[in-house]
This record gives C-alpha cells, sequence and structure tokens, in this order.
C-alpha cells in the first residue's frame, strides 16, 4: 500500500512540474507577444525610431499612418502569396482577408514562410497562426475554398465587396495564384465590381515572373489578351504531366512578392510611380516593363462596360505648377564659387573648325620653312638611295 502512495506521489510531483513548466512557457508567450505590440505601435505613434514612419519624415510618404486604415485581398497563399502577406503584415497593414483552399505539405518548406510543425493545416489557418504572431494589431480574416467553384464564387464577390475595416470595399486585391482558371475567377469578379487589383506569377521553370496592374476599363484585363493555350481552347488542364510538378525557387518567389508588395504600397500610400507590368527574368537579369491597352471586343462584358465608362468619363488635364526657383544651398559654408569657361575673343581661333568647337592652339601656317643648317640642307635631286642613307648618317 505504502509502495502505491509513493507511486501516487511521484506522479502528482510530475505533474505539478508539468503544470509550473507550462506556466512558465504562458507568461513568456507572453511577455512575447507584449513585446510585438509594443513594436508594432510604431506605425500608429510618434516613436522617433520607427523605420516605418522614417519615410513619412524623409518626404517619401506624406502620411505612413494610414496604412493601418487600409484593408487587403490576397488570393493564393502559396509561394508569392505567403511572402506577400507576411511583407504587408510587417509593414503594417491594418487588415488582410486570405483565400486558399490547399494544405501545407513538406513540398511547401523551400517557401520563406511555413515551417514543418504546420504540415496538414490549411494554409489560410497556419498563415493566419503566425501573421497574428508576427504583428497581433493587423486583423485576419481567412477564407478555406475554392474561388473558382460555382458555390463560392458569389461569397468570393461579397468578401471583397464587404470586407474593409469600414465594412465596405477593400482597398486592393492582390493575385497570388498559380493557374489561369483562378485568374479568370478574379478578373471577372474585379471587373464587375471595377475593383483595381494585381496580379503576379512565376513560370514553371521558376527562373522568371512578372507582376501586373489592372484597373477596369483602363488596362487591359485578363481576357482582353489570354495565353495562347487559352485562346486555343485548349484546357491547361490537359498539360499537366504525371509525376512532373512545377519547379519552386524561393529567391524567385521572394523577388516577386516584393515587387508585388512595393507597387501595391506605392498604390496605396500614392507615392511613386505604379507600374503597369514589370517581369523577371533571372537567367539575363532582365526586368521588362510594359503597358497593355483593354481589347474593344474583349469577351468580358463588364470589361466592356468599364471601358466604355472610362472612355466617357472626362480627364483632367495635369497641368505644370509653377515652382519658384531658389539656390540648391542657401549658404556657402565652403566658399565655393563658378567660374566663367567662355573663352575671350582675342583667343579665339581664326579659322573656325565646327560650331561649339575651339583648338587649344594655333597651329602654325604651312607655309613656313624650317632652316635646319647647310648641313643639313640636301638636295635630293637625281640622287639614289644609298647616296641619301649615306649623307644623312653623316649629319
Amino acid at each position: 500500500m505504502s509502495e502505491n502512495m509513493e507511486e501516487l506521489f511521484q506522479r502528482i510531483k510530475a505533474l505539478e512540474n508539468e503544470l509550473a513548466e507550462e506556466k512558465r512557457k504562458n507568461e513568456g508567450m507572453a511577455q512575447t507577444r507584449a513585446k510585438i505590440k509594443q513594436m508594432s505601435s510604431e506605425v500608429v505613434d510618434t516613436n522617433p525610431y520607427s523605420r516605418l514612419l522614417a519615410l513619412q519624415r524623409m518626404g517619401i510618404v506624406q502620411n505612413y499612418e494610414r496604412i493601418r486604415k487600409m484593408t487587403v485581398a490576397v488570393v493564393g497563399v502559396g509561394g508569392v502569396g505567403s511572402v506577400t502577406a507576411e511583407m504587408l503584415t510587417r509593414c503594417g497593414i491594418g487588415k488582410l482577408v486570405l483565400f486558399d483552399y490547399d494544405k501545407v505539405e513538406l513540398a511547401n518548406m523551400n517557401r520563406l514562410f511555413f515551417q514543418p510543425h504546420q504540415v496538414g493545416q490549411t494554409k489560410v489557418e497556419a498563415a493566419a497562426i503566425t501573421l497574428r504572431f508576427i504583428n497581433p494589431d493587423v486583423e485576419i480574416d481567412t477564407h478555406n475554398y475554392n474561388i473558382t467553384s460555382v458555390d463560392h464564387f458569389d461569397h468570393f464577390m461579397n468578401t471583397i465587396n464587404t470586407s474593409s475595416i469600414n465594412g465596405g470595399r477593400v482597398d486592393l486585391v492582390l493575385s497570388c495564384v498559380d493557374n489561369f482558371e483562378a485568374r479568370m475567377a478574379i478578373n471577372t469578379a474585379c471587373n464587375e465590381l471595377n475593383q483595381k487589383w494585381f496580379e503576379s506569377g512565376v513560370s514553371e521553370n521558376a527562373v522568371s515572373g512578372h507582376i501586373q496592374f489592372l484597373v477596369p476599363g483602363e488596362t487591359a484585363c485578363f481576357a482582353c489578351v489570354p495565353p495562347l493555350v487559352v485562346a486555343a481552347n485548349i484546357d491547361e488542364k490537359t498539360l499537366k504531366r504525371d509525376g512532373v510538378c512545377a519547379a519552386s525557387l524561393p529567391t524567385t518567389m521572394g523577388i516577386v512578392a516584393g515587387f508585388l508588395v512595393q507597387n501595391a504600397l506605392k498604390y496605396l500610400l500614392e507615392f511613386g510611380t505604379v507600374t503597369p507590368y514589370l517581369g523577371y527574368n533571372a537567367m539575363q537579369d532582365f526586368f521588362p516593363t510594359m503597358r497593355l491597352k483593354p481589347n474593344v471586343n474583349c469577351d468580358d462584358k463588364f470589361c466592356r462596360l468599364r471601358q466604355s465608362e472610362y472612355v466617357a468619363k472626362p480627364k483632367i488635364e495635369k497641368c505644370e505648377e509653377c515652382v519658384e526657383e531658389k539656390p540648391l544651398h542657401e549658404d556657402n559654408e565652403w566658399g565655393i564659387c563658378l567660374v566663367d569657361e567662355t573663352v575671350p575673343e582675342e583667343y579665339e581661333t581664326k579659322k573656325s573648325v565646327a560650331p561649339g568647337i575651339s583648338q587649344a592652339y594655333e597651329l602654325p601656317d604651312q607655309d613656313i620653312d624650317f632652316d635646319i643648317g647647310a648641313e643639313a640642307d640636301i638636295d635630293t635631286n637625281e640622287q639614289s638611295l644609298e647616296e641619301l642613307m649615306s649623307k644623312m648618317k653623316s649629319i
């Protein structure tokens, strides 16, 4: 009986130790979250050490704190989408709306975001847990379904139209999907809602990618210029070969995600120039840019409607404001002065070479005879080469 009591006492002691260890972990986690909360508050206060608000103090962004009121929908939380969501979270975005229907696999460990212990979880839930730990101030909504299905497309459109922080339409949609069918679904929804969005993609060989800014009616939508495989009525699902999967490089994914978020920030905070299209070829480090105009015969009726609205919309002419010219440096601490390098008239050459070109010195007259002495005065008339050489040696 005493042995049983001793064993029971040891078990109770072990449970107490486990509870104490769990309590210490929870306290440490709470302290970590409090520190993260304090760090994230840099976006909304006047902390002089905030690297984000430094953009505002340096004159790059007029009001960076507006980012806390912005809502961005990220469709596809894969190689590009997961990194995009993380970058926006670290930038202090107000709200993220995530769409995906896949689960985390071991094959996703080459990404910059997912971790081995998240295998088996849905990508949106795994992403939400990680992102909330990075910045608890960001509000995150997750939707685990296929947006291309008939049952979910209406909910997808309604979510985009009503999921902003103030209950209205989201500020921007970022497409990070990997197939044309999903891109067309996003294109259809954004054309109907007149929603601006960015499209992004990485090639199957993982060494090239692109981002594209789509404004309904103003730029070409995804139905205006379909890929050749779709224009030829070929089902893209038939192109997938058994046992062969697309390549994936975290470097290319990160580069494309960086381009995507950078231009999203430029659009949301109104600084710099938002690129209409930016490509990336890793083999030659080539970055092509272009601008695609909409197709008046587009198959999407809402695209044609947005085009007519854009044409009928009065255009605002941008006029250059008169800016008072001021000295670049009002003070002259080092006593630097400008010197007039105009050539005086008395130094101008007699002969004109070409407009704007002058000679450094005057050439001597060509008819001047140089007297090198009588001994050097050699008459070359009717003399052989041998005689001339012998006279040259005697000089």
